[in-house]
């Protein structure tokens, strides 16, 4: 099974804002931890086929599908995500690759300033008379 992996040059502007490893005791023993990389090409194999986490194929050598998923949850914590896009971002528009005369801003992803009207009050039918509507 073969699956493209991130390109060095891709790496290089992503690694940095990845959170340092935690230290190992070699005393405790366990497994070596999965390298960022090689967790990263799972996290984006699992989301650009949308298997299972648990379905990651061994052969591909990217780890576990608990250690991916994990991975992913503590970067999502550690706001690696936002760290990245505002690097390839800021890299983009350094070099002038990035088309500004169309811009589309998602509404997921902006916040509605004076905030959303409530739902609609549910008028209490109890001590009401009449049919409930099942047969």
């Amino acid at each position: 099974m073969k699956f493209m992996t991130i390109p060095d040059d891709l790496w290089c502007r992503i690694a940095p804002s990845l959170p340092a490893p935690p230290e190992h005791d070699p005393r405790l023993g366990g497994r070596p931890r999965t390298s960022d990389r090689l967790a990263l090409n799972g996290i984006l194999f699992v989301l650009s086929t949308g298997i299972p986490w648990q379905r990651l194929p061994v052969e591909l050598g990217f780890g576990s599908g608990s250690t991916c998923w994990r991975r992913l949850r503590a970067w999502e914590d550690a706001g690696v995500w936002d760290a990245v896009w505002q690097r390839l971002l800021d890299d983009l528009l350094a070099h002038d690759r990035l088309e500004m005369r169309h811009l589309v801003v998602d509404g997921s992803k902006v916040s509605a300033k004076r905030g959303a009207p409530g739902p609609a009050e549910i008028p209490l039918t109890a001590g009401i008379s009449g049919s409930n509507g099942t047969y």
